[in-house]
């Protein structure tokens, strides 16, 4: 059986990205840039060569190369400027420069214990770094929101498909 609360993750990736500024770590950051620099300075030139490289071999409606081709272009382009959307509104924290690691912000790990025992193990990162099955989840979940601002046993309702589910902060750590 599939947890709720990861099957809650998972639908949030499902819908759009909320307007507003996209909080990241430098880390995501940098690879956000590096994957868009790469796509523009050595995919998509690459393509590019193909697709010529196919269109002067005649016949383009039933060349298999060209017509692949332009759909690999189409895809970087559309790509690229995700890429340049998120990166726009990217707003950069650092979770090591967290001043006040008494309470959850961005980038904190959070240990939770539930009302049966269980304790999960969270780490509150941007919606371009969420890894649910690693504990790495969006501060803008349900889980992410109900954490924020809180500090160490401090009770966290969280409601899920399964229902509210209750939390106890056990712990809070910064890189």
């Amino acid at each position: 059986m599939t947890d709720p609360l990861l099957q809650l993750e998972e639908d949030e990736d499902a819908k759009p990205l909320p307007a507003g500024p996209n909080y990241m770590t430098p880390q995501c950051h940098s690879r956000l840039f590096a994957e868009r620099d790469q796509l523009r300075r050595v995919e998509r030139p690459r393509v590019v060569h193909e697709v010529a490289e196919a269109a002067a071999m005649g016949d383009r409606s039933e060349n298999a190369e060209y017509i692949y081709g332009k759909k690999r272009l189409r895809e970087i382009d559309s790509r690229v400027r995700f890429l340049d959307g998120r990166l726009d509104k990217a707003q950069v924290i650092d979770p090591a420069q967290t001043t006040r690691r008494d309470r959850v912000f961005f980038g904190a790990t959070v240990v939770a214990e539930s009302e049966s025992g269980e304790q999960r193990r969270w780490t509150l990162v941007g919606e371009d770094e969420v890894e649910a099955a690693a504990g790495r989840i969006s501060y803008r979940s349900p889980i992410g929101a109900a954490l924020l601002g809180k500090g160490v046993q401090e009770e966290v309702n969280v409601r899920t498909p399964a229902g509210v589910r209750s939390y106890c902060i056990l712990e809070i750590e910064y890189p």
